[in-house]
């Protein structure tokens, strides 16, 4: 695996193998780094489909509001490449925020269709527009034929996905299935921040998720599903920050739930943010 911490040797080596197969398939994997399993599976699907495959570790300024967070954000650059060699990574890419940025962090801003101003848009001020500002210079510098991002992110996904027509890259990108632990925690890089007890704790998010489907019916009224499963997330230690029952496209609040929905949570385990999703109709 090469490691590249550079723009000008990222571009050297990727215009090395393009001179070698000009039909050469990029597969791109960009990161925050902290990798763990959920991670591994993006890769994997990447190796699958493409010829070379790069992914990047950087921690985006410009997607976090919150600086302690930025800050005690995980970082875990040796362990993250060694789990890339051993996934079979073709190139890591480790940009300072000098390269990600050379002249200033301002974000971009392009219409999202609404997509941004809900969730995590009306609870995160300017972190949809940190997102699409870091993937589109990310994009610039691998310049790749498909990109893999987590259903996890769900909201992200969708915006990711607006973002690619709105500014008219030609690339695929491919959402890849949430992995869970065994009990059904999805995998996060924020879960390295919890105690044993809070990943306990945490499980009444999956649990939430689990109960919402059982009870849930083809044209039911979205408010009283809503008003059950946050009576049953409640019976929990975490705090609720959002519980939304959205439609699967322009992810608005629906008033009538049905198998092109989809409930999403951001809740928090001490001072650690966890989000999860599941849709309902697929099981």
């Amino acid at each position: 695996m090469n490691i590249k911490r550079t723009e000008l040797d990222l571009r050297e080596e990727l215009d090395r193998l393009k001179s070698e197969n000009r039909d050469l398939i990029i597969g791109f994997v960009p990161t925050m780094g902290a990798l763990h399993q959920g991670h591994a599976q993006l890769i994997k699907k990447a190796l699958e489909q493409s010829d070379i495959v790069v992914v990047s570790v950087f921690v985006n300024p410009t997607q976090f509001n919150n600086e302690a967070d930025l800050e005690n954000y995980p970082r875990t650059e040796e362990a993250d490449a060694e789990l890339l060699r051993d996934l079979g990574c073709d190139i890591l890419f480790l940009p300072s925020v000098k390269d990600v940025y050379p002249e200033s962090t301002d974000s971009i801003k392009i219409d999202l269709n609404g997509l941004d101003l809900v969730m995590e848009g009306a609870f995160r001020t300017g972190h949809f527009d940190g997102v699409v500002t870091v993937v589109n210079r990310l994009f610039e510098l691998v310049q790749p034929n498909k990109a893999f991002f987590g259903k996890k992110d769900f909201q992200q996904l969708a915006i990711i996905n607006r973002m690619v027509e709105v500014l008219e890259w030609g690339i695929t990108i491919v959402g890849v299935e949430i992995q869970r632990s065994e009990k059904g925690l999805a995998l996060s890089s924020r879960n390295s921040l919890l105690s044993e007890k809070e990943l306990t704790d945490a499980l009444i998010i999956h649990d939430t998720l689990v109960f919402g489907k059982s009870i849930y019916k083809s044209g039911r009224n979205a408010l009283d599903l809503r008003t059950e499963m946050e009576t049953f997330f409640n019976k929990g230690e975490l705090k609720l920050e959002y519980l939304s029952i959205v439609d699967n496209k322009s992810l608005q609040d629906v008033m009538i739930v049905n198998d092109e929905c989809t409930v999403c949570i951001a809740a928090y385990c001490g001072e650690v943010r966890l989000i999860d999703n599941t849709q309902f109709g697929v099981f």
